[in-house]
């Protein structure tokens, strides 16, 4: 005689999961998700694939690009229902491209600019820059270069460029198990831009990142119109583009700076193709400041533009890096004559606002100086950051007056 149903034990049904699937340890709203983070995996879970994500009681999360061997193991894409394909990922680049032209309307003023800004569009692992009319794109993750090849065409279409180039970080590409016969060939090496009025050469071969920063657009033509008359000092300049800037604006006289010999030639470069004379320095500069201020030299309008000093959270290493950012900010105060302009930046997302101005602050008092600080600015709205990756806020800059 079978027993009444009743009695039968409370046994909760299985959670029926959409394929393939991971199961987190933990519940997150984050976008990367670390390896250490992620409990059960099904079996047919491979490299590359969208997965479902549920949290540890089994609520769905979202979907993402899954990979186990990388230290993200998942990126999510979408945290609502209904799993992207490939016209949900033609709608996203779409619409990260509207953005730009669209609402931003940012052809008015340059053709150089940034299209596809990572979890920020919901594409993690893809950053695109236009930049004339080639495609700068730099893949981060297995699961956006094995649909980069569909990809490329509706980006073209969607900005109106005709030329790419693909760049994976050799490291990223180890961690992600991306192969060199992975990445799309080019034999694009320069193009010319156009950004307020300035003209920029962006050597693809010799450049940084995606070749040009884009991030700095807004932030140089402030820079000009507050250069207007003033004698001007630019250090870690890169390709020149500040110093152009406020030499173009009425500057008086630009000096720059910058370690790489390589960056200077095509600031050089750029001096010339708009016809304006800037003196250029190849040094160290650290070492270069101290000798200025051996030599009592001080400038009206100072920048200060590093590259990422702060790039891991490891204690050590975030030691390290804040603390040549004190000490690049400590001497190129020193620089600035009396009453004089101070913009400094910072383009490390792992240093908060917060943190950032609090460390410049520190080193203006602990030398009896003090900032009037009359603005904060970032990146332009071409490089917007989701509500979940403040990470992605990364660069900073302070524009203070020094008393």
């Amino acid at each position: 005689m079978s027993e009444p149903t009743s009695m039968l034990p409370n046994i909760p049904a299985p959670i029926a999961r959409e394929k393939p699937w991971v199961q987190l340890k933990t519940f997150t709203s984050k976008p990367a998700i670390f390896r250490s983070m992620v409990g059960e995996v099904s079996p047919d879970a491979r490299q590359g694939d969208v997965v479902t994500a549920y949290d540890k009681q089994g609520s769905f999360i979202g979907y993402g690009f899954w990979n186990a061997g990388a230290p993200i193991a998942l990126r999510i894409l979408k945290a609502t229902p209904g799993k992207p394909d490939d016209a949900w990922f033609e709608q996203a680049i779409r619409r990260a491209a509207a953005l730009r032209k669209d609402i931003l309307k940012l052809d008015a003023d340059t053709d150089a600019y940034r299209v596809v800004n990572a979890d920020a569009d919901f594409l993690s692992g893809l950053i695109v820059d236009r930049l004339g009319d080639v495609l700068s794109i730099e893949v981060s993750s297995i699961g956006v270069m094995r649909r980069l090849p569909r990809w490329i065409p509706i980006l073209h279409d969607a900005v109106g460029t005709k030329r790419e180039i693909v760049q994976v970080d050799p490291h990223v590409a180890r961690i992600e198990g991306i192969m060199p016969t992975d990445v799309p060939k080019s034999s694009v090496r320069f193009v010319k831009i156009k950004e307020f009025g300035m003209i920029q050469e962006v050597d693809f071969a010799e450049g940084h990142k995606t070749g040009f920063f884009c991030d700095q657009r807004d932030n140089r033509r402030r820079f000009g119109a507050l250069a207007k008359g003033l004698k001007v000092l630019d250090l870690c300049c890169y390709s020149g583009g500040f110093s152009i800037a406020a030499k173009l604006a009425g500057a008086t006289e630009v000096t720059a700076v910058d370690l790489d010999e390589k960056a200077i030639e095509m600031a050089k470069r750029n001096m010339n193709l708009n016809n304006v004379r800037i003196d250029f320095v190849h040094s160290d500069a650290f070492t270069w400041i101290r000798q200025m201020q051996k030599n009592g030299k001080t400038w009206d309008l100072v920048l200060c533009d590093p590259p990422k000093f702060v790039d891991s959270r490891d204690e050590e290493f975030e030691a390290e890096g804040l603390k040549k950012y004190n000490d690049l900010n400590v001497l190129a105060m020193q620089l600035v004559a009396p009453g004089g302009l101070f913009v400094t930046c910072s383009c490390s997302g792992l240093v908060s606002p917060e943190s950032f101005e609090d460390l410049v602050s520190k080193a203006a008092h602990r030398y009896q100086k003090r900032l009037q600080i009359f603005d904060r600015t970032g990146p332009g709205g071409d490089h917007p950051n989701a509500s979940n990756h403040p990470e992605g806020r990364y660069l900073k800059v302070l524009w203070s007056r020094i008393a």
